[in-house]
């Protein structure tokens, strides 16, 4: 039997939904977030320009990620792990970002305000959980295929 929507697919389409309104949710629309990131009065425009970049970029990856796990002609395969390689972008690319100078996974006049996650910023925490739930669905869904193979 080949079913659709396998739990690694499942996986994929929760972390697919997750990025695609996570920033959106956090960014913009949750008072208690979204007043250190868009309608944080101390950044410039330009600053706020790269959050909104941001914001969007995550709204079309999810949604990309989303339209490959909803197609069913072609390798399912194939698709799933792209869409599971789409979605581990701006999550990974938070890790190197910190590595540029003057940059931080937070303000430090919200110091008081941040939560950390054993150890890590939220944010950061966050992205190694949604990497690691897009590993576990790749595993998952290579494992299924090499046993259909067999």
């Amino acid at each position: 039997m080949n079913r659709h929507w396998t739990l690694s697919r499942v996986l994929v389409a929760l972390m697919a939904v997750e990025t695609a309104l996570g920033a959106l949710v956090f960014d913009v629309i949750v008072p208690d977030t979204a007043h250190e990131h868009l309608f944080n009065p101390a950044w410039s425009p330009h600053a706020k320009f790269h959050d909104a970049q941001y914001i969007v970029t995550s709204l079309a990856l999810g949604l990309l990620a989303l339209a490959l796990l909803a197609v069913r002609r072609g390798d399912a395969h194939s698709r799933l792990l792209w869409a599971a390689g789409v979605l581990a972008v701006p999550w990974a690319s938070m890790f190197p970002a910190l590595l540029f100078p003057g940059t931080a996974s937070y303000d430090p006049e919200f110091a008081n305000e941040t939560q950390f996650v054993l150890g890590l910023h939220g944010q950061l925490f966050m992205a190694v959980l949604t990497l690691a739930i897009l590993a576990v669905a790749a595993f998952l869904a290579s494992a299924r295929r090499r046993r259909a193979d067999a």
